[in-house]
């Protein structure tokens, strides 16, 4: 089965085989959000999927 090349762009695999995605809705707009919410938009969200679902996509 091919990857999915469009999901697996957003997503990174670490050393240890964690998934690791950006945050959603952090690009624009965010003058108005509080500090502490605009730094909370950088850090990154760990991804759970089955080993089959990783097969599939990654």
């Amino acid at each position: 089965m091919k990857t999915n090349k469009s999901f697996a762009k957003r997503l990174r695999v670490t050393k240890k085989g964690k998934i690791i995605a950006r945050r959603s809705g952090k690009n624009h707009f965010n003058a108005k959000e509080s500090r502490a919410n605009q730094l909370a938009g950088k850090r990154s969200i760990k991804f759970t999927m089955s080993n089959k679902d990783k097969s599939r996509f990654l």
